[in-house]
């Protein structure tokens, strides 16, 4: 397996074949690492992330959780008061959705698939969401345009993900964690050289919130906003078909 993580003239084809080789090896840790490194506030961004998709208006819809890892998103949905729906968790890591299948007792289907290439028809879904997995698409656009496919008319896209704080002093305290202490712990508990590197190198090259949305905006989707959480560590982006 190739562990160099891409640098900023990878290609895309490099970035891809990175990114499913690198989860694949670190997704028996990948979970009690997300909990432990974030302090477990990870659980409540994904429940604020949730309240902008606009689900209880089709608690008995299809849901697409892609780019799901180990399905943490999409069990969270299923746990919901009042949702009756489907989920579908699509990964092209597959030893990450293998290890999620027991959550919410089993009932998140999966499909091993790239999220530029989804297997589904137009149309298929009432909602999707992406938690921590834009920022590790070959080609983003690409990507939020295939996401756009695959949904109904009027349905929402929602988009967790890590972003910058621009209060000085937060910022600074910010970046001496994720670039020191997260890639050495992160190496140390998961064995894998890079992967924990990679991760602060992808958010230091990812669009700011502003410019994700308008990123959005040009794969065709509408009433886009977005909201910082936890002084601004991360944002949560929407978007209508």
């Amino acid at each position: 397996m190739n562990t160099a993580s891409p640098g900023a003239s990878a290609s895309p084809a490099e970035k891809r074949r990175y990114v499913r080789e690198m989860f694949s090896a670190i997704a028996p840790t990948y979970d009690l690492l997300n909990h432990a490194l974030s302090l477990n506030v990870d659980r409540g961004w994904r429940l604020r992330a949730l309240g902008r998709l606009g689900w209880e208006a089709r608690p008995d819809g299809r849901f697409l959780d892609a780019c799901a890892g180990t399905l943490d998103f999409g069990a969270t949905l299923l746990q919901r008061p009042g949702f009756r729906g489907q989920v579908v968790g699509a990964d092209f890591a597959i030893p990450m959705l293998r290890l999620g299948a027991g959550k919410a007792g089993g009932r998140v289907l999966r499909a091993g698939s790239d999220a530029l290439q989804l297997p589904f028809a137009d149309g298929t879904f009432d909602g999707a969401f992406v938690g921590f997995g834009v920022r590790n698409l070959s080609d983003l656009d690409a990507g939020l345009r295939e996401l756009r496919r695959v949904l109904r008319d009027g349905a929402r896209l929602v988009v967790l993900d890590f972003t910058t704080p621009e209060f000085a002093p937060l910022r600074a305290l910010y970046l001496l964690y994720f670039r020191r202490v997260l890639p050495l712990v992160g190496r140390l508990v998961s064995g894998h050289p890079t992967a924990y590197a990679y991760l602060p190198a992808s958010v230091m090259g990812f669009p700011a919130p502003a410019a994700l949305a308008a990123r959005m905006e040009g794969a065709g989707f509408r009433e886009c906003g977005w909201r910082l959480l936890t002084g601004g560590i991360a944002a949560v982006h929407w978007g209508e078909r």
